[in-house]
């Protein structure tokens, strides 16, 4: 997967406030998106409308659910990005430009080639995961070696069209941790926040839905 993009969000300060804005959730998935041009050679359009629409669906069950993030914040940010990867294969905003098809053979140009825009949507999660890590965790998670495997992202597609929600699992999966293929985005379900609570080291209010800012 290409986190070139990884670098450039690591340094703009606060990210992982940063991106629950509007205008830095649509930057950043623009950049990203120039990145990945900039790689692979093929070229996307971005449906505005549809994005932001993404962003607004994405703010409302991270606020939701915020709650959780006293128990395990780490896994808290990799399920948020689930979250969004969910909302961005659910709205689709993204079409590749007629004519336009990948031009090299780098690393993954046949993944990109399969399916560019869910591998467009995946590398700007992955890359905002990695870079709000290094921000406030020193070190990203690495990926996991099915992140590279064309017959994962054919699963990954197939399963994805079925249910949008199985993203998370996915995002899961390729960072290297046990995914929950039952509820996928049932945040109490998670393996990580089913440990912390087992666990006892913190208890957690009810969620409670308040409304991200839009900017």
């Amino acid at each position: 997967m290409d986190l070139d993009f990884k670098n450039e969000l690591a340094v703009m300060p606060d990210l992982r406030h940063r991106l629950r804005q509007l205008r830095w959730f649509r930057t950043t998935f623009r950049g990203n998106a120039k990145a990945v041009t900039q790689h692979y050679g093929i070229e996307f359009e971005v449906n505005e409308e549809k994005l932001t629409r993404v962003f607004l669906d994405w703010v409302e069950m991270v606020d939701a659910h915020k709650t959780y993030a006293q128990l395990d914040r780490a896994d808290f940010i990799i399920y948020s990005a689930g979250l969004a990867l969910k909302e961005l294969i659910r709205h689709a905003p993204v079409t590749v430009v007629d004519g336009s098809a990948v031009s090299c053979d780098a690393d993954n140009a046949e993944i990109v080639a399969f399916w560019p825009e869910g591998f467009l949507y995946t590398n700007y999660c992955v890359c905002a995961i990695a870079a709000i890590f290094e921000q406030e965790f020193t070190e990203a998670p690495d990926l996991d070696h099915c992140a590279d495997d064309l017959r994962t992202w054919w699963s990954y597609r197939e399963n994805t069209r079925e249910m949008p929600a199985t993203a998370v699992a996915f995002l899961d999966r390729f960072l290297g941790a046990e995914p929950n293929w039952v509820a996928p985005d049932l945040v109490e379900g998670r393996l990580a926040m089913r440990s912390a609570i087992e666990a006892g080291r913190k208890t957690i209010d009810a969620p409670s839905i308040v409304p991200g800012p839009v900017r």
